[in-house]
């Protein structure tokens, strides 16, 4: 359900100030949201966006497609790396991201880690390849990934 429609009904279908209005409304939000990444089967795929990812990552045959957030995200290993390629549905390739070492970040995003998340630990670390040339880096601490650019300088964080 679009979150206009879910607004639209809490607001004119339950009484103001309702305890019922805020739990159904927090309730559908969470609902909506939950539901934006989605296992997919490969034939679900639109053609153009098979089309680009085989041109951009030739001999890979096990993709594992989602679908989130509206756009294609295809999960891969490509001479031995954990990948994913999102791309949006007409095909255009957006950003590449590739697994690496928590040591691979740079020493800005380490430090800025360490004090904005102090004692959380790290769990996985990325290379990211954006579709505009520049390079990301991206942390997932505490359910969130924190992104920054290439020297580590802080951009933003966003829910895993």
């Amino acid at each position: 359900m679009p979150t206009e429609s879910v607004a639209t009904f809490v607001q004119y279908q339950l009484p103001k100030n309702s305890v019922m209005k805020k739990r159904i409304f927090t309730s559908l939000m969470v609902a909506s949201v939950s539901v934006s990444a989605q296992k997919m089967d490969a034939s679900k795929v639109p053609a153009p966006v098979k089309a680009t990812f085989k041109k951009n990552f030739a001999g890979v045959k096990d993709a594992k497609w989602e679908k989130e957030n509206g756009n294609y995200e295809a999960n891969f290993q490509q001479n031995g790396s954990k990948m994913s390629a999102t791309f949006d549905p007409v095909g255009i390739w957006l950003e590449t991201e590739n697994a690496v070492e928590i040591s691979a970040l740079p020493a800005a995003a380490t430090a800025y880690l360490a004090k904005t998340y102090k004692g959380a630990k790290v769990k996985d670390a990325a290379k990211l390849k954006m579709a505009n040339g520049e390079t990301h880096f991206e942390a997932e601490v505490k359910g969130m990934d924190v992104i920054f650019d290439e020297n580590g300088k802080f951009i933003k964080t966003q829910k895993d």
